[in-house]
């Protein structure tokens, strides 16, 4: 679940013209987009190309409008279900997992989820990993805390910036968090005075500079999630901005991101009339979103040796 930004967090965000990831001036108009998912708004938003840092950035910012742009059916906050898609996914989460914790030394482990939600992910690390022995979910989500108490994780209602902790963590979770947010540096950075030294910084973000998003430049490509994500980077730009804030980067990678192929493709098709979407039937809650979106992940794999698709995986460390 994406931690809702701050709306104190950047004074003046919305109307300058300045760079989320650097700070630079120096944006060039990229692209014009639009909620085509839960239509929370009719309004156009700019995407500027920073010729600094490559990152896009949205233009106005809004921060004073994020009751309105996320909804109370929104994809984060829904339980997940018992769907085959939620499944598969959940074995592959919690073999990557696995994977990961194989590098963290320790016999008792403390992981923090940055935007966890009631703990799904979670949930699954301590599935992966018998030693993780505390877990702490940050999350703006007032609901969720009740739900995270139940699985037994401690929840702090909250932006990041103002969490404390008298521990470190051995490994924290980002995952499609960083685009959300109106000052990505003082995220990332109270990230690092978080994390103990050695330990793992797990983040996933969009990629922009994808075949989809050429595709689907002029029609609001889904990786915009217009008007939720605030920045975006490709790998050589993040990687550049997480040394700036300290940390190192342990690995890399891309992996697929097919659920921003198939709400563009849903989103296509409603524009001519050929299927239905509305608020209350958001793009990602069509039946046909799970087929194309199972068709896609295939489609993103068997090209990913040849092309970037557009989502990343970052592990970092201080």
């Amino acid at each position: 679940m994406p931690l809702i930004p701050d709306s104190t967090a950047v004074t003046g965000a919305a109307d300058k013209k300045t760079c989320l990831a650097c700070g630079s001036e120096m944006g060039e108009h990229w692209a014009e987009a639009s909620d085509i998912e839960y239509f929370t708004t009719d309004a156009t938003y700019n995407y500027l190309r920073c010729c600094a840092c490559d990152c896009l950035w949205i233009h106005p910012v809004p921060i004073a409008a994020l009751a309105e742009i996320y909804p109370a059916n929104y994809y984060s906050y829904a339980s997940g279900g018992e769907s085959a898609v939620v499944n598969i996914k959940n074995k592959l989460d919690k073999r990557f997992f696995r994977t990961l914790f194989r590098d963290i030394v320790g016999d008792s482990l403390r992981v923090l989820d940055v935007g966890g939600g009631s703990g799904t992910s979670l949930n699954l690390v301590r599935r992966a990993d018998s030693r993780v022995s505390d877990t702490v979910v940050v999350d703006l989500d007032s609901g969720a805390q009740e739900v995270a108490a139940e699985n037994g994780h401690s929840f702090f209602h909250g932006p990041v910036e103002l969490f404390e902790s008298d521990q470190l963590f051995d490994v924290i979770l980002m995952l499609n968090l960083i685009e959300h947010v109106a000052d990505p540096t003082a995220v990332m950075s109270k990230a690092h005075s978080l994390l103990k030294p050695g330990g793992r910084l797990i983040v996933k973000t969009p990629n922009w500079r994808s075949y989809d998003e050429v595709l689907f430049r002029q029609h609001s490509w889904a990786g915009y999630h217009c008007p939720r994500h605030w920045v975006l980077w490709t790998m050589p730009g993040f990687t550049t901005f997480a040394t700036s804030c300290g940390l190192q980067v342990v690995s890399a990678r891309y992996t697929q991101g097919a659920p921003f192929w198939a709400v563009s493709v849903l989103a296509m098709l409603a524009k001519r009339g050929l299927i239905s979407v509305s608020a209350e039937r958001p793009t990602a809650s069509h039946p046909l979103f799970a087929p194309l979106a199972g068709f896609f992940a295939l489609f993103d794999l068997l090209r990913m040796p040849f092309a970037h698709p557009s989502q990343m995986f970052f592990e970092l460390t201080r």
